[in-house]
């Protein structure tokens, strides 16, 4: 399924984008559930110059997974926020916080809260 996904992005998207390091070596942080790995991704995508189009083709493709666009998706929604399983710590810990990234306000309508 990544294959056809990645098949449908548009070459000047694919080549221009901040995760493209030709090598798919970044692939497992962009679909990682460890927190870590997405706040990496995310970070990588806060300074793509194609993260609008990225998340708009994602919205269209309705991706069921994975970060795109410094977007979090579930099942086709961008999910609001995430954090880790179980009881959430008293205290926030400085690893679990997530680059913020604003949805633009066209897209908003796709948020999903968790």
């Amino acid at each position: 399924m990544l294959a056809e996904t990645l098949d449908d992005i548009s070459p000047a998207v694919r080549a221009d984008a901040a995760c493209n390091d030709l090598n798919a070596t970044l692939t497992g942080v962009y679909f990682s559930e460890e927190l870590q790995d997405i706040a990496m991704a995310k970070s990588i995508c806060s300074t793509c110059p194609v993260i609008v189009e990225c998340l708009e083709g994602a919205i269209e493709r309705h991706e069921p997974w994975g970060v795109w666009g410094g977007q979090m998706f579930i099942n086709g929604k961008i999910l609001a926020t995430k954090r880790r399983r179980g009881r959430p710590p008293k205290l926030a810990r400085a690893e679990d916080q997530m680059p913020d990234i604003p949805v633009p306000v066209h897209l908003q309508s796709w948020l999903r809260s968790a």
